[in-house]
């Protein structure tokens, strides 16, 4: 090989090598702007249940908090109770005593805010419409159930949260979103008292 075909062979070899190094900066700048982009949008959705009393009333609940910094958009939730699944809440209606007010929010498909919360199942009643020995008991009837929400960022980065465990697991995506359980027990079967929309910001 002559020195002039070394030459272009070596012009060729770096011009290669160049090309190569640059492909993989852009990649590796890419990959970093969209950690960065993700970052930003990044929700942190947590489910508890919450029992309350005060001097105007008794509440218990579910309640979902979104303390990321993007909103949480929420695409499917399930229940069980035991470990086992369950379709419907109405099996745990006979333990509540009467003259309960419900509130509900319709979740699946909806979005929780950055900083905000929402309950998606409310029970109230006034402070001399139940014991403390009744209160008791139905917290413990309620116990039983656990609810996993899967969402996702406005990215499509998802992941699945329930109340039995301390952080949300990644998930590659959702399944497809059903019947809501807690707009379904909202509205059906209602007697001791009027069912009351609500209208929470999600």
């Amino acid at each position: 090989m002559g020195n002039g075909n070394k030459v272009e062979f070596l012009v060729a070899v770096c011009a290669l090598v160049s090309s190569i190094i640059a492909i993989w900066v852009a990649w590796d700048q890419s990959r970093v702007m969209r950690a960065q982009q993700d970052g930003m949008v990044y929700p942190v959705l947590q489910v508890d249940g919450f029992v309350s009393r005060r001097d105007e009333n008794v509440a218990i609940g579910i309640r979902l908090e979104n303390s990321g910094v993007g909103p949480a958009l929420i695409e499917s939730l399930s229940a069980s109770a035991n470990g086992q699944p369950i379709t419907s809440l109405e099996p745990y209606r006979g333990t509540l005593p009467e003259g309960y007010q419900i509130s509900w929010t319709g979740i699946v498909g909806g979005a929780v805010a950055p900083g905000k919360q929402v309950d998606p199942l409310r029970l109230d009643w006034r402070p001399d419409e139940i014991t403390d020995a009744e209160l008791t008991a139905v917290t413990l009837a309620w116990s039983e159930v656990d609810l996993e929400v899967c969402y996702c960022s406005v990215f499509q980065k998802c992941w699945l949260t329930s109340m039995n465990q301390s952080r949300a697991i990644p998930t590659k995506s959702c399944p497809e979103g059903t019947t809501d359980i807690f707009e379904q027990f909202g509205t059906t079967g209602i007697t001791p008292a009027a069912a009351i929309p609500d209208e929470a910001s999600q």
